[in-house]
């Protein structure tokens, strides 16, 4: 069998988050890293050169104005995600773009008409969910009984008060940043999107929020919690049911070693490189071989659930999540 071209993939903004991304693309044979674009003409040089990746641009517009690149990763800070998708697949491209999107729905069905309407794929970077952490633990759900609680918590000591991610002009904060995670993982292990929300903010000087915990109520007696932050470092994962309960530590980098069942259950979890397989994914459904894992209805709940939680920290109530 004739072996398939890789897709010629471009970056958008050489960010820091490229220092996990790019081992796991050059492990992916389904993807060429083929340019990298910057709005400092010497830093795209200087970083293509350090890594081995053959064109750079001077600007976003550049790389997307090149036929010879078929997709774009874009990592840029989230108040550019909608803006920048949107020209790339204006200008042909398949994309995924780093987590999260948006927290606004609107703007997830406005990307994927025009996706659907070019005939471009479109993806959200969360790498964790194409990890056989994710899908072990969904697997090994039965055991627990009937599902009733769900708790996640992922927090790391921020290195700098100048940091992006504390930025409220470009859409930072812990529940943007990690806690999104968080609230992937409850949709994911509730098997379907939030009824309602109720979220609690501690700001930062910037006024973007430093922690923040928030409740889903699922119906039918299902509950996740869910806490991120910037000043304390943990990461893991737990699903309560009425015979046990199922969790996994270190749960959202490919990091996690074993899932453990209160019944005594261990598994060991194979170590792998979620952007690997996250890459592989996405280059499956530019071939046509089968739909991204996270198409328009999972980005559509992830926005709408973040952007709940966000609207019940600023007026103290529970807010309705929208359909």
């Amino acid at each position: 069998m004739e072996a398939k071209a890789p897709v010629r993939l471009g970056i958008i903004g050489p960010g820091g988050i490229l220092a996990r991304f790019l081992p796991g693309a050059e492990r992916s044979a389904a993807i060429d890293v083929a340019g990298v674009a910057s709005r400092d003409v010497e830093r795209a040089r200087a970083f293509a050169a350090e890594h081995g990746i053959p064109k750079s641009y001077g600007s976003y517009d550049a790389i997307l104005a090149d036929a010879d690149i078929d997709a774009v990763y874009i990592p840029l800070p989230n108040a550019m995600h909608h803006e920048w998708t949107m020209r790339s697949l204006e200008a042909g491209k398949h994309v995924i773009c780093e987590k999260p999107y948006t927290t606004r729905a609107e703007e997830v069905d406005e990307a994927h008409d025009l996706a659907d309407a070019r005939g471009l794929v479109l993806t959200e970077g969360f790498m964790w969910r194409h990890s056989p952490h994710a899908l072990r633990f969904v697997e090994e759900l039965p055991r627990i009984g009937e599902l009733r609680t769900i708790r996640s918590t992922f927090t790391f000591p921020i290195g700098s008060e100048e940091d992006i991610r504390l930025s409220r002009e470009l859409a930072g904060g812990s529940l943007m940043d990690v806690g999104t995670y968080c609230v992937s993982a409850s949709r994911l292990i509730a098997g379907r999107e939030p009824i309602s929300a109720l979220g609690v903010a501690w700001p930062a000087p910037s006024g973007v929020d430093d922690r923040f915990s928030g409740i889903l109520d699922f119906g039918d007696g299902v509950v996740a919690t869910l806490t991120s932050g910037f000043r304390s470092d943990h990461s893991g994962m737990e699903a309560i049911g009425s015979k046990g309960s199922l969790s996994l530590n270190d749960s959202f980098q490919g990091r996690a070693t074993t899932l453990v069942g209160s019944d005594g259950f261990e598994e060991a979890i194979p170590k792998v490189n979620p952007y690997e397989l996250e890459l592989d994914d996405f280059a499956a459904a530019i071939r046509g071989e089968h739909p991204v894992r996270l198409g328009r209805a999972d980005m559509l709940g992830q926005a709408r659930a973040l952007a709940a939680l966000y609207e019940s920290a600023e007026t103290g109530r529970a807010v309705g999540v929208g359909a």
